[in-house]
């Protein structure tokens, strides 16, 4: 098992994956105490190489490895990569590419809702995986070799199991479903958390017009302290202490301590005083530049309806073994039995052809479903 900790070593290997058409790639951080993950470890593998890169090492520089997460001619797999991405594109600023995620190509094939890797492998590869090291404290050294082949396996079974996912996207002739959906990974915004756009975050449900400007500075200062302090944003603030200050309006210090969120001797604080000044300018903002609120009462989906397409959405997604999931949520669902034109993925590109266009065909009667011997077939109404 080779565990690289020298520049010089790391460099050599990442030549040697240039050279192959793809590399699986997984990490181990921590981020517990932190709002930034601390970068444990990387595994990589391709065809006939595999190492651990330890950037804990000393003066070991990740340099030529993160050329490599941008070389446009080798394809990067991960497994589940939003949390692998976030770490690459705090390190260089983009996200690597090209992708594939065996997650949502597993979705794609049938293996159902969101798969977790270890029975993904289980079911692709007969792999046994040893559990024992899930829990480990992967910034502590030195390792085990128990805990570096645990980490180890993960590439080597990623990289063993995509030509075989890969392979029934093109029998199936479902590989542009996976690279539309590699698209949405190539937001900068999934990885990186615009201080101005924390309020996003929230969930604004019973907030009243008149608390949203200072509910947004507050997000806003908590989450530019969460980053500049690297700690995590709910040791800032908690997210009930925004929304009880968003209704309080504190002026002043005095009306500050008053909130029961806040521990005594806060308000005297300099994050007592960033707090107050947050407020006040939130208050200040004209009801004109906020965000338009959504009302709490939605017209409520036809039940009759929902069902239906659910057993639809059911029907399809087993006829094209996909999962339902990768189709259509139940919000999806809602917003399809109110409206033939809403804007949503199940009835854009694939989806449509493979749901949407059924769904809104049986909403206007032109299909009908029916039960034979168990099983829900479509005919023509």
């Amino acid at each position: 098992m080779q565990v690289i900790s020298t520049t010089d070593d790391l460099a050599k290997f990442s030549k040697a994956l240039k050279k192959q058409p793809f590399v699986a790639v997984d990490t181990e951080f921590m981020r517990e105490k932190t709002y930034w993950p601390i970068l444990c470890l990387i595994q990589a593998a391709a065809e006939g190489e595999e190492a651990i890169i330890d950037p804990l090492a000393d003066k070991l520089d990740l340099s030529p490895f993160l050329e490599l997460m941008t070389d446009k001619k080798v394809v990067k797999v991960f497994h589940a990569a939003r949390q692998d991405l976030e770490i690459f594109y705090r390190l260089i600023g983009e996200v690597p590419a090209p992708l594939f995620d065996t997650q949502i190509a597993a979705m794609a094939c049938g293996f159902g809702d969101q798969i977790g890797y270890e029975p993904l492998m289980r079911t692709l590869l007969k792999a046994k995986i040893d559990k024992g090291s899930r829990f480990t404290d992967w910034a502590r050294r030195p390792l085990t070799e128990a805990q570096l082949a645990y980490a180890l396996s993960d590439v080597t079974h990623l990289r063993d199991a995509f030509p075989l996912l890969t392979e029934t996207l093109d029998k199936r002739e479902r590989k542009h479903w996976v690279e539309e959906e590699m698209e949405a990974l190539y937001e900068g915004d999934l990885y990186y958390v615009q201080p101005e756009k924390a309020w996003k975050r929230l969930k604004l449900k019973g907030v009243r017009p008149k608390e949203m400007g200072v509910l947004m500075k507050l997000a806003e200062w908590r989450e530019r302290e969460a980053q500049t302090k690297d700690t995590p944003r709910s040791r800032i603030l908690k997210d009930e202490s925004i929304f009880e200050l968003a209704r309080l309006q504190p002026k002043d210090a005095k009306s500050l301590a008053r909130a029961r969120s806040i521990p005594t001797g806060f308000e005297r604080s300099k994050s007592g005083s960033a707090i107050i000044t947050a407020v006040k300018e939130g208050a200040e903002i004209p009801r004109d530049n906020l965000p338009a609120l959504e009302k709490i009462e939605k017209e409520k989906a036809p039940a009759d309806v929902v069902e239906l397409l659910k057993v639809l959405l059911k029907r399809q997604c087993e006829a094209y073994h996909v999962a339902p999931k990768l189709i259509a949520s139940s919000a999806d669902i809602d917003a399809i039995a109110l409206d033939d034109d809403a804007d949503v993925p199940a009835l854009h590109g694939w989806r449509r052809d493979v749901f949407g266009e059924a769904a809104l065909r049986l909403k206007r009667g032109e299909i009908a479903l029916k039960l034979k011997k168990g099983a829900v077939e479509i005919i023509d109404a």
